[in-house]
Protein backbone atom coordinates (compact mmCIF):
# COMPACT_ATOMS: atom_id res chain seq x y z
CA UNK A 1 0.00 0.00 0.00
CA UNK A 2 1.31 3.07 -0.97
CA UNK A 3 1.94 6.34 1.29
CA UNK A 4 -0.01 9.34 1.65
CA UNK A 5 2.03 12.25 -0.28
CA UNK A 6 2.68 15.02 1.56
CA UNK A 7 4.49 18.26 -0.15
CA UNK A 8 6.89 20.55 2.41
CA UNK A 9 7.06 24.06 0.95
CA UNK A 10 10.51 25.08 3.31
CA UNK A 11 13.07 23.00 4.62
CA UNK A 12 12.09 22.84 8.18
CA UNK A 13 14.28 21.13 11.09
CA UNK A 14 15.28 17.61 10.10
CA UNK A 15 13.87 16.13 13.05
CA UNK A 16 10.49 16.85 11.75
CA UNK A 17 11.08 16.14 8.32
CA UNK A 18 12.04 12.76 9.70
CA UNK A 19 9.19 12.18 11.77
CA UNK A 20 6.99 12.82 8.16
CA UNK A 21 9.26 10.10 6.60
CA UNK A 22 8.57 7.47 8.84
CA UNK A 23 4.66 7.81 7.47
CA UNK A 24 4.71 9.57 4.26
CA UNK A 25 5.57 9.76 0.74
CA UNK A 26 7.38 13.62 1.09
CA UNK A 27 8.65 15.77 -1.27
CA UNK A 28 10.61 19.06 0.15
CA UNK A 29 11.22 22.67 -1.82
CA UNK A 30 15.01 22.22 -2.76
CA UNK A 31 15.18 25.64 -3.45
CA UNK A 32 15.92 28.41 -0.44
CA UNK A 33 12.59 30.47 -1.24
CA UNK A 34 9.00 30.54 -1.34
CA UNK A 35 7.33 28.64 -4.81
CA UNK A 36 5.65 31.08 -7.22
CA UNK A 37 2.23 30.36 -7.31
CA UNK A 38 2.71 28.13 -10.29
CA UNK A 39 5.07 26.36 -8.75
CA UNK A 40 3.10 25.51 -6.10
CA UNK A 41 0.27 24.79 -8.38
CA UNK A 42 2.81 21.92 -9.94
CA UNK A 43 4.28 20.76 -7.14
CA UNK A 44 0.76 20.64 -4.50
CA UNK A 45 -0.82 18.00 -7.61
CA UNK A 46 -2.13 14.29 -6.74
CA UNK A 47 -0.89 15.53 -2.25
CA UNK A 48 -2.76 14.30 0.41
CA UNK A 49 -1.73 17.17 2.79
CA UNK A 50 0.94 19.97 2.68
CA UNK A 51 3.14 21.72 5.36
CA UNK A 52 2.89 25.31 4.11
CA UNK A 53 4.47 28.65 4.98
CA UNK A 54 2.84 32.04 5.55
CA UNK A 55 4.20 32.90 2.02
CA UNK A 56 2.61 30.22 0.42
CA UNK A 57 -1.20 31.39 -0.59
CA UNK A 58 -3.43 28.67 -0.36
CA UNK A 59 -7.06 29.74 -2.51
CA UNK A 60 -9.16 28.00 -4.57
CA UNK A 61 -6.95 27.84 -6.97
CA UNK A 62 -4.37 26.45 -5.65
CA UNK A 63 -6.10 23.48 -3.41
CA UNK A 64 -8.14 22.53 -7.14
CA UNK A 65 -4.56 22.14 -8.70
CA UNK A 66 -4.04 19.72 -5.30
CA UNK A 67 -6.91 17.81 -6.49
CA UNK A 68 -9.82 16.44 -4.46
CA UNK A 69 -7.85 14.01 -2.47
CA UNK A 70 -5.82 16.70 -0.54
CA UNK A 71 -7.06 16.58 2.74
CA UNK A 72 -5.14 18.73 4.91
CA UNK A 73 -3.11 22.09 4.66
CA UNK A 74 -1.19 23.13 7.91
CA UNK A 75 0.23 26.38 8.28
CA UNK A 76 3.74 26.63 9.48
CA UNK A 77 2.64 29.72 11.41
CA UNK A 78 0.37 30.96 14.30
CA UNK A 79 -1.00 33.41 11.33
CA UNK A 80 -3.34 31.95 8.97
CA UNK A 81 -3.99 35.12 6.06
CA UNK A 82 -2.26 33.42 3.94
CA UNK A 83 -5.63 30.98 3.70
CA UNK A 84 -8.76 31.47 1.96
CA UNK A 85 -10.80 29.74 4.81
CA UNK A 86 -13.86 29.71 2.85
CA UNK A 87 -12.62 28.59 -0.15
CA UNK A 88 -10.64 25.39 1.91
CA UNK A 89 -13.91 24.64 3.76
CA UNK A 90 -15.62 24.72 0.71
CA UNK A 91 -14.16 21.74 -0.56
CA UNK A 92 -13.64 19.78 2.70
CA UNK A 93 -9.97 21.04 3.45
CA UNK A 94 -8.38 20.52 7.14
CA UNK A 95 -6.90 23.91 7.87
CA UNK A 96 -4.26 24.09 10.87
CA UNK A 97 -1.77 26.19 12.30
CA UNK A 98 0.85 26.48 15.35
CA UNK A 99 -0.72 28.56 18.30
CA UNK A 100 0.87 28.86 21.34
CA UNK A 101 4.60 28.17 20.99
CA UNK A 102 5.02 31.27 19.24
CA UNK A 103 4.03 33.37 22.22
CA UNK A 104 7.48 33.92 24.35
CA UNK A 105 9.83 34.28 21.41
CA UNK A 106 7.84 36.94 19.45
CA UNK A 107 6.91 38.75 22.93
CA UNK A 108 10.05 38.89 23.61
CA UNK A 109 11.39 39.80 19.91
CA UNK A 110 8.72 42.51 20.46
CA UNK A 111 10.28 44.11 23.67
CA UNK A 112 13.76 43.70 22.28
CA UNK A 113 12.59 45.70 19.27
CA UNK A 114 11.63 48.36 21.86
CA UNK A 115 14.51 48.49 23.91
CA UNK A 116 16.34 48.45 20.48
CA UNK A 117 14.28 51.58 19.17
CA UNK A 118 14.10 53.38 22.96
CA UNK A 119 18.31 53.05 23.34
CA UNK A 120 19.22 53.62 19.53
CA UNK A 121 20.98 50.36 20.00
CA UNK A 122 21.11 49.71 16.09
CA UNK A 123 21.74 53.23 15.20
CA UNK A 124 24.70 53.36 17.67
CA UNK A 125 26.24 50.27 16.49
CA UNK A 126 26.35 51.81 12.99
CA UNK A 127 28.08 54.55 13.96
CA UNK A 128 31.36 52.92 16.20
CA UNK A 129 31.80 50.67 13.41
CA UNK A 130 31.62 53.55 10.55
CA UNK A 131 34.61 55.03 12.99
CA UNK A 132 32.74 57.94 13.40
CA UNK A 133 33.17 57.58 17.86
CA UNK A 134 35.74 60.03 18.81
CA UNK A 135 35.24 60.42 22.48
CA UNK A 136 32.36 60.03 25.11
CA UNK A 137 30.00 63.28 25.80
CA UNK A 138 27.06 63.72 27.67
CA UNK A 139 24.48 64.48 25.19
CA UNK A 140 25.67 61.74 22.93
CA UNK A 141 23.07 59.07 21.53
CA UNK A 142 20.41 60.28 23.74
CA UNK A 143 17.38 57.62 23.41
CA UNK A 144 14.34 57.39 25.55
CA UNK A 145 12.97 55.72 29.41
CA UNK A 146 11.56 52.85 29.43
CA UNK A 147 11.43 52.31 32.91
CA UNK A 148 8.09 53.64 34.68
CA UNK A 149 6.42 54.69 30.52
CA UNK A 150 2.99 53.48 29.23
CA UNK A 151 2.66 50.99 27.33
CA UNK A 152 -0.11 50.35 25.11
CA UNK A 153 -1.07 47.18 23.82
CA UNK A 154 -3.37 46.69 20.46
CA UNK A 155 -4.72 43.35 21.28
CA UNK A 156 -3.96 41.90 24.56
CA UNK A 157 -4.17 38.30 23.54
CA UNK A 158 -1.81 35.65 24.47
CA UNK A 159 1.49 37.33 22.97
CA UNK A 160 0.13 40.19 23.66
CA UNK A 161 -0.61 39.21 27.46
CA UNK A 162 3.03 38.16 27.17
CA UNK A 163 4.58 41.57 26.51
CA UNK A 164 2.87 42.84 28.74
CA UNK A 165 4.44 40.70 31.48
CA UNK A 166 7.64 41.24 30.28
CA UNK A 167 7.32 45.03 30.37
CA UNK A 168 5.78 44.60 34.26
CA UNK A 169 9.48 43.80 35.14
CA UNK A 170 10.68 47.61 34.21
CA UNK A 171 7.48 48.93 35.83
CA UNK A 172 5.52 49.89 32.76
CA UNK A 173 2.38 50.97 33.09
CA UNK A 174 -0.20 48.92 30.99
CA UNK A 175 -2.89 50.17 28.66
CA UNK A 176 -4.55 48.03 26.22
CA UNK A 177 -7.39 47.65 23.97
CA UNK A 178 -9.46 44.51 22.68
CA UNK A 179 -12.64 43.37 21.46
CA UNK A 180 -14.01 43.25 25.22
CA UNK A 181 -12.21 43.80 28.69
CA UNK A 182 -10.04 41.29 30.45
CA UNK A 183 -10.61 41.74 34.07
CA UNK A 184 -8.06 38.66 35.20
CA UNK A 185 -5.39 40.36 33.10
CA UNK A 186 -6.47 43.65 34.35
CA UNK A 187 -6.19 42.55 37.97
CA UNK A 188 -2.98 40.53 37.87
CA UNK A 189 -0.95 43.71 36.02
CA UNK A 190 -3.16 46.62 36.61
CA UNK A 191 -3.96 46.91 33.02
CA UNK A 192 -6.52 49.20 31.89
CA UNK A 193 -8.79 48.72 29.09
CA UNK A 194 -8.94 51.59 27.16
CA UNK A 195 -10.34 52.72 23.43
CA UNK A 196 -8.34 52.69 20.24
CA UNK A 197 -7.88 56.99 20.83
CA UNK A 198 -7.29 56.77 24.36
CA UNK A 199 -4.38 53.83 24.05
CA UNK A 200 -2.77 56.14 21.46
CA UNK A 201 -2.74 59.45 23.01
CA UNK A 202 -1.62 58.25 26.33
CA UNK A 203 1.07 55.80 25.23
CA UNK A 204 5.38 55.85 25.07
CA UNK A 205 5.39 52.86 23.11
CA UNK A 206 2.23 51.57 21.33
CA UNK A 207 2.98 47.48 20.38
CA UNK A 208 0.93 46.09 17.56
CA UNK A 209 -1.09 42.17 18.75
CA UNK A 210 -4.02 42.22 16.28
CA UNK A 211 -4.87 39.58 13.68
CA UNK A 212 -4.60 40.87 10.12
CA UNK A 213 -8.35 40.89 8.59
CA UNK A 214 -10.20 43.15 6.69
CA UNK A 215 -11.45 45.35 9.68
CA UNK A 216 -7.17 45.44 10.71
CA UNK A 217 -5.94 46.76 7.38
CA UNK A 218 -4.12 49.88 8.27
CA UNK A 219 -5.58 49.83 11.32
CA UNK A 220 -2.11 52.17 11.81
CA UNK A 221 -2.32 55.38 9.06
CA UNK A 222 -1.85 58.77 8.76
CA UNK A 223 -4.59 60.02 11.40
CA UNK A 224 -3.27 57.32 13.84
CA UNK A 225 0.24 58.50 14.09
CA UNK A 226 -0.63 61.97 14.24
CA UNK A 227 -2.84 60.83 17.42
CA UNK A 228 0.06 59.43 18.89
CA UNK A 229 2.56 61.29 21.13
CA UNK A 230 5.52 63.28 19.16
CA UNK A 231 7.71 60.83 21.77
CA UNK A 232 6.09 57.82 21.20
CA UNK A 233 7.37 54.58 19.49
CA UNK A 234 5.59 52.28 17.66
CA UNK A 235 6.24 48.39 17.41
CA UNK A 236 5.08 46.02 14.96
CA UNK A 237 5.90 42.25 15.34
CA UNK A 238 2.07 41.27 13.87
CA UNK A 239 1.20 41.54 10.64
CA UNK A 240 2.94 44.02 7.96
CA UNK A 241 -0.54 45.14 6.35
CA UNK A 242 -1.97 46.43 9.82
CA UNK A 243 -0.01 49.44 9.22
CA UNK A 244 0.38 51.58 6.60
CA UNK A 245 4.23 51.95 5.59
CA UNK A 246 4.48 54.71 3.47
CA UNK A 247 2.21 56.79 6.10
CA UNK A 248 4.68 55.26 9.20
CA UNK A 249 7.43 56.33 6.63
CA UNK A 250 6.06 60.12 6.67
CA UNK A 251 5.82 60.23 9.95
CA UNK A 252 9.01 58.99 10.68
CA UNK A 253 10.74 61.75 8.64
CA UNK A 254 8.90 64.40 9.51
CA UNK A 255 9.24 63.41 13.76
CA UNK A 256 5.51 62.96 13.94
CA UNK A 257 6.46 60.31 16.30
CA UNK A 258 10.01 59.18 17.58
CA UNK A 259 10.64 55.98 16.10
CA UNK A 260 9.66 52.89 15.46
CA UNK A 261 10.64 48.93 15.03
CA UNK A 262 9.37 46.53 12.13
CA UNK A 263 9.46 42.76 11.77
CA UNK A 264 6.92 42.54 9.38
CA UNK A 265 5.51 44.50 6.32
CA UNK A 266 3.02 45.11 3.77
CA UNK A 267 4.53 43.40 0.73
CA UNK A 268 7.32 41.06 2.23
CA UNK A 269 10.23 40.59 1.71
CA UNK A 270 9.46 43.99 -0.32
CA UNK A 271 10.04 47.01 2.32
CA UNK A 272 8.86 51.07 1.86
CA UNK A 273 12.18 52.68 0.27
CA UNK A 274 11.68 55.20 2.59
CA UNK A 275 12.27 53.67 5.42
CA UNK A 276 15.21 52.37 4.98
CA UNK A 277 17.06 55.67 4.56
CA UNK A 278 15.94 56.47 7.90
CA UNK A 279 17.72 56.21 11.50
CA UNK A 280 14.58 56.33 13.59
CA UNK A 281 13.45 52.83 12.52
CA UNK A 282 14.75 48.97 12.82
CA UNK A 283 13.83 47.09 9.99
CA UNK A 284 14.15 43.34 10.36
CA UNK A 285 13.26 40.13 8.47
CA UNK A 286 10.12 38.43 10.09
CA UNK A 287 12.10 36.61 12.30
CA UNK A 288 9.90 36.59 15.90
CA UNK A 289 9.99 33.54 16.08
CA UNK A 290 13.45 32.36 14.88
CA UNK A 291 14.79 30.33 18.15
CA UNK A 292 15.79 27.11 17.23
CA UNK A 293 13.39 25.91 19.92
CA UNK A 294 10.31 27.72 18.92
CA UNK A 295 10.63 27.02 15.04
CA UNK A 296 11.00 23.01 16.45
CA UNK A 297 7.81 23.17 18.15
CA UNK A 298 6.17 24.46 15.12
CA UNK A 299 7.30 21.95 13.03
CA UNK A 300 6.24 19.19 15.56
CA UNK A 301 2.59 20.66 15.60
CA UNK A 302 2.45 20.79 11.94
CA UNK A 303 3.83 17.15 11.97
CA UNK A 304 1.07 16.29 14.39
CA UNK A 305 -1.91 17.57 12.39
CA UNK A 306 -0.70 15.42 9.32
CA UNK A 307 -0.10 12.54 10.98
CA UNK A 308 -4.13 12.93 12.90
CA UNK A 309 -5.65 13.82 9.73
CA UNK A 310 -3.67 11.40 7.13
CA UNK A 311 -4.36 8.60 9.79
CA UNK A 312 -8.01 9.40 9.95
CA UNK A 313 -8.20 11.29 13.09
CA UNK A 314 -8.73 15.42 14.16
CA UNK A 315 -6.41 17.51 14.06
CA UNK A 316 -4.97 19.75 17.37
CA UNK A 317 -4.93 23.54 15.91
CA UNK A 318 -8.00 23.70 13.37
CA UNK A 319 -8.74 26.91 12.28
CA UNK A 320 -12.15 25.61 9.72
CA UNK A 321 -13.39 23.43 12.66
CA UNK A 322 -17.01 23.35 10.64
CA UNK A 323 -14.82 20.72 7.84
CA UNK A 324 -14.36 18.33 11.04
CA UNK A 325 -18.32 18.41 11.87
CA UNK A 326 -19.06 17.95 7.90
Amino acid sequence: MSKPKVLVTRMIQQENIDRLREHFDVEINPDDRAYTKDELKQKIRGRDGVLSMLTDTIDGEVLDAAGPQCRIVANFAVGYNNFDVAAATKRGVILTNTPGVLDDATATHTITLLLSVARRIVEADKFVRAGKWGSWAPLFFMGLDVDGRTLGLAGAGRIGKNVARKAAAFGMKILYTDVKPDPDFEKSLGARFVDKATLLAESDYVTLHVPLIPATKHYIGEAELKAMKPTAVLINAARGPVVDEKALARALKDKVIWGAGLDVFENEPAVEPELLGLDNVIVVPHIASATPETRMNMGRIAVDNLLKVLTGGAPDTCVNPEVLEA
